[in-house]
């Protein structure tokens, strides 16, 4: 390994534990790397190959033209044809599998604007989740050398972790207090783990929770609500958070489901928390009544007693407060009889 790469190892794991937005973390990445490749240019973007898609996280020293070309959706044949999008260690100019004429970014590009070697890196996280690649372009063939291609393999899944969307997503589910588990819901219905939790088994594939989970998605970026769970043969209840996920790749994942311990229920009983989910979705008493099969006297006499636990002075004030705190059933999750 060359020398100072342990110091620009111990650099790029500071910018991982950073608190900084992912675009920043990629530019910081940068810092510590040129003193390994002494680049002109740079690019760090994420792929979403399935959509055939990129999302440029930070660009540095290409002219318009190039910036263009890298911009645009006929780049990814170039990224296919040497094989970036697969797997593999760094690739430099004189590493691929084509000729360097036959691949248009540096035919048309990257060559005429005075580039003379570069290297990609591909972005893979410690779990397998390729996101992108992060290229250095120099106007020398002296660089990158063998030994700052082999560090930057192996720095390469730190720089992966440092740059992953759903970071930000984990990070959020476990500031959930008394997270317990969780998954993420992809757009296709299918669900994968979550980083840093467990699942549960009202987490499953298919489950009314989920289907919950992404019908308020559509309404509000930030959600929770309970669901009853008597898995112990007890009158349980757990809350369900859900946290949209980042517009960026991997666009197939779109939100986080989190569950944890109730908390304060503010006494409210089961049928309670109930007719206050439907007073959420904007129910009158009489609707209330017809769908719970009661009589409207025994819908208001629930609304008094949720008035005075939640010391709201109006239906629409609790209602509030329950979508503040998630403190209501949703009706797909309701155990009572239903008209």
């Amino acid at each position: 390994m060359p020398s100072g790469a342990l110091q620009i190892a111990t650099e790029v794991a500071s910018v991982a534990a950073a608190p900084a937005g992912v675009a920043e973390r990629a530019q910081a990445l940068l810092a510590p790397l040129r003193r390994l490749v002494p680049f002109e240019a740079a690019r760090v973007y994420l792929l979403d190959m399935s959509r055939r898609a990129e999302h440029s996280l930070f660009f540095e020293g290409y002219d318009e033209k190039v910036r263009s070309y890298l911009d645009s959706p006929q780049h990814l044949d170039d990224v296919e044809l040497v094989g970036l999008d697969r797997g593999g260690p760094p690739m430099r100019l004189r590493d691929l599998p084509v000729p360097p004429d036959e691949i248009r970014v540096w035919a048309e590009y990257l060559s005429p604007a005075g580039f003379r070697e570069g290297v990609g890196v591909r972005l893979t996280t410690s779990d397998g989740r390729y996101l992108g690649i992060m290229s250095l372009y120099t106007d020398t063939t002296a660089h990158p050398t063998d030994a700052a291609r082999e560090t930057l393999d192996i720095l390469s899944t730190a720089m992966a972790n440092a740059l992953d969307p759903l970071r930000s997503v984990s990070a959020a589910a476990q500031l959930v207090d008394g997270a317990a588990a969780g998954v993420l819901i992809c757009r296709d219905g299918r669900t994968q783990p979550l980083p840093g939790l467990p699942g549960h088994p009202l987490l499953g594939a298919g489950s009314r929770v989920l289907g919950v989970a992404v019908r308020q998605l559509g309404e509000m970026a930030h959600t929770a609500f309970l669901c009853p769970y008597d898995a112990d043969g007890e009158d349980r209840h757990l809350r369900v958070t859900v946290i949209a996920c980042p517009d960026l790749p991997p666009a197939h994942v779109m939100a986080a489901v989190v569950v944890a311990p109730t908390g304060d229920l503010s006494r409210l009983t089961r049928r309670e928390l109930e007719v206050l989910g439907l007073i959420v979705e904007g129910f009158s008493n009489r609707r209330i009544a017809s769908t719970f099969l009661l009589t409207e006297r025994t819908i208001a006499t629930h609304l008094e007693h949720i008035l005075t636990k939640l010391d709201a002075p109006t239906r629409t004030l609790a209602a509030v407060y329950a979508l503040r705190r998630g403190l209501y059933i949703p009706r797909p999750l309701h155990r009572v009889p239903q008209r």
